[in-house]
């Protein structure tokens, strides 16, 4: 439906034209990268090294609690967390593997569109299964369009509140939504 010259031309015009954002968490950060709109900004068709979303690694459905660092700030969705920070974020997925060429994924370093990153209890990135439940490569949990406008990620930080997760220290919400309500302030 994306494809639909007329759909594609309103998001189009709302991310760009209307100063607007997207953003997508789990299911919706598939659909924004089988649209191109991450890492690309824009609605396009995948090409065989576009970077994706594909079945985890473990071959199974995942649902914890992970570690999740800030990386970069450059969307707005992240204009109220620092670099470093991390976060403690709900996952709950079976296709939630991020896959990309070593191309693409220099590529989204450089730019700063590697937004989130699956972490250790020291946090450093890791391919490790007890913290990086889909095998996601170089550890990415989220990533943001070149300019930030859009983002995906697969952890639920929809999910934490105050009333959830009272027996897990340090579990508090990753403020995103607050950095995407104040960019319109």
């Amino acid at each position: 439906a994306f494809h639909n010259p007329a759909i594609k031309e309103a998001v189009m015009e709302l991310l760009y034209k209307r100063d607007g954002l997207g953003i997508g968490i789990c299911n919706g950060f598939q659909a924004l990268i089988k649209l191109g709109l991450v890492p690309y900004g824009e609605i396009t068709e995948q090409a065989p090294n576009s970077p994706t979303l594909t079945y985890n690694y473990c071959g199974h459905h995942v649902a914890r609690i992970v570690n999740t660092k800030v990386c970069s700030t450059i969307s707005p969705w992240f204009s109220e967390c620092k670099v470093g920070e991390v976060y403690k974020i709900p996952v709950s997925h079976g296709e939630g593997r991020f896959i990309a060429d070593e191309e693409n994924l220099q590529k989204l370093l450089a730019n700063g569109q590697i937004a989130t990153q699956y972490v250790d209890l020291e946090g450093n990135p890791t391919m490790d299964y007890l913290y990086n439940p889909n095998g996601s490569y170089w550890a990415i949990e989220g990533i943001t369009s070149p300019d930030g406008r859009v983002m995906g990620k697969m952890g639920h930080a929809e999910r934490v509140k105050k009333e959830i997760g009272k027996n897990i220290p340090d579990f508090e919400p990753q403020p995103i939504f607050k950095g995407g309500i104040n960019y319109f302030k």
